[in-house]
């Protein structure tokens, strides 16, 4: 649980949220590609990064010059697999609401 706590704590930043966002969608880049688009300094970006590896949710490699960074396809996983168990839960709270605000729309009519 403490993985799965990192791992939601790193993405609660917009920056580093988005970075995974676009590995998800483009696959493994470079991290000169992936900071071309960002308005923050090297420094700092470069910090979004080791903050990423250090939650597990990237990995990187070296290419000669180049670290290159994806997402761990295990931590997606271990995302997906907390939403789901916790997926009955919000339905019902969903239902709950939608039950008590017909019912408050009822008392005003």
């Amino acid at each position: 649980m403490d993985q799965l706590s990192a791992v939601f704590s790193a993405l609660g930043d917009p920056t580093r949220f988005a970075i995974v966002d676009r590995l998800l969608r483009e696959g493994e880049l470079s991290a000169g590609e992936i900071s071309a688009t960002a308005t923050i300094s090297p420094p700092a970006f470069s910090r979004h990064l080791k903050l990423l590896r250090e939650a597990g949710l990237v990995r990187q490699r070296t290419d000669r010059q180049r670290r290159l960074y994806s997402v761990r396809p295990e931590a997606v996983r271990q995302i997906s697999e907390w939403t789901l168990s916790h997926r009955e839960f919000w339905e019902a709270s969903i239902d709950r609401l939608e039950s008590a605000l017909e019912q408050e729309m009822k008392n005003d009519g």
